[in-house]
């Protein structure tokens, strides 16, 4: 026969878990964003070359491959996101220079900032308060992430800029969806780890920045 105690006591330890994971995912989150934003600064001040930001890029994304996983589950997990977050808002720098450098690029980067803040506040109030399963759409987010490749991949030969303007576009849709899909995780106890988690959610909003500058770098012909 069940014992209606232990499933409360059960089911309320599980509540409080993934409260602590959610708190400390949105903590760690807002954390590396800052420090994104003051390397981000220093490489402004340096005026880092825009080859910065591939390398960079590149750089972070070993980091994220081989050695996040592995410390994820240790303090030394946090000092590797760091790590991640702080090359890519130094490499996030140097493309800031070139679009602060155009006719309308401060209005550009603060509307491709305000656009950023808007669907990630919104998509992930959404997440939390309908609290809705929205793991239905992995298969679809992976399938676009292969589509997206493929048509960058082919951009760099072709170069048009009506490519450009979609690949922007879907990047942003996939990004949203990647937003919806792990705050649901986290919000129903299926994602444990804040520091993988804060990672996720962090190349997320990074993506959905840097395709909105070229949207409406594209959009404002700059």
């Amino acid at each position: 026969m069940a014992n209606p105690g232990f499933t409360v006591a059960q089911a309320t330890q599980s509540a409080i878990s993934t409260n602590k994971v959610l708190k400390n995912t949105y903590m760690l989150l807002a954390a590396t964003l800052g420090f994104s934003a003051l390397t981000a600064m220093l490489s402004l001040a340096l005026a880092a070359p825009p080859w910065t930001y591939m390398a960079s890029v590149i750089v972070a994304m070993l980091l994220g491959i081989f050695v996040l996983p592995r410390t994820a589950n240790s303090s030394a997990g946090i000092g590797v996101l760091f790590l991640i977050t702080g090359l890519l808002g130094f490499g996030l720098g140097a493309i800031l220079s070139l679009y602060l450098a155009l006719p309308h690029g401060p209005q550009t980067v603060g509307l491709a900032f305000g656009g950023t803040a808007a669907i990630f506040l919104g998509l992930s109030g959404y997440a939390l308060t309908s609290k809705r399963d929205f793991s239905f759409m992995g298969g679809f987010i992976f399938a676009g992430m292969m589509v997206v490749i493929f048509a960058v991949v082919a951009n760099i030969f072709l170069q048009m800029p009506a490519l450009s303007l979609a690949i922007s576009s879907a990047i942003i849709l996939l990004m949203s969806g990647f937003i919806l899909f792990d705050t649901s995780r986290i919000a129903r106890g299926e994602e444990t780890n804040y520091i993988m988690a804060t990672y996720g959610i962090y190349l997320s909003i990074f993506n959905i920045f840097i395709s909105l500058l070229q949207l409406l770098g594209i959009l404002g012909d700059d």
